[in-house]
């Protein structure tokens, strides 16, 4: 669910990729995501979050770490709404937004690395992927009650562009 009217301010401190197989890669990726969100601070109209993002692939490709805070603008209904929990995905609709901006950066770290880059909608609900597993969302007590949520997983295929030579064309 997104709330037009709250802005969320995304700040990364931190971000980390790895490289874990330096061989030949692998057909098909699954990319595994467990995140964690914390309350830093409350204020009228304004809520601050602390997350953490990591993302690991099977088979073990890559590995992206990243952390920041968010930070949510606009009505307390409005907000309180961003920080529920969706039925359909088990997780908070905040952290859709904050996916959304961390992708960009583990994309282009994906393209230095030479790996392959995590699926955009990873989080979505508009994917269409078997029931969600193995991811844990933590919200801190002070947001929301504690939950635990399944990992999304998404499969992208690891292709190589065929591109006819000089002589072929």
């Amino acid at each position: 669910m997104q709330v037009p009217s709250v802005s969320v301010k995304v700040d990364i401190t931190s971000l980390i990729g790895s490289r874990l197989n330096l061989k030949g890669s692998a057909e098909t990726v699954n990319f595994n995501a467990k995140a964690k969100l914390e309350e830093r601070e409350r204020k009228s109209q304004t809520v601050t979050l602390g997350f953490g993002l990591l993302l690991t692939t099977k088979p073990s490709i890559v590995k992206f770490e990243i952390e920041g805070t968010a930070t949510l603008t606009g009505k307390d209904e409005d907000i309180r709404k961003m920080l529920e929990i969706g039925p359909e995905t088990k997780v908070p609709n905040v952290l859709f937004r904050v996916y959304q901006h961390a992708f960009t950066a583990m994309y282009l770290l994906s393209t230095i690395l030479n790996t392959p880059p995590p699926p955009q909608d990873l989080l979505g609900p508009q994917q269409q992927v078997s029931p969600i597993e193995d991811v844990t969302v933590t919200v801190d007590a002070k947001t929301e009650e504690s939950a635990q949520a399944a990992t999304p997983q998404a499969e992208t295929a690891n292709e190589e562009k065929n591109t006819p030579s000089a002589s072929e064309k």
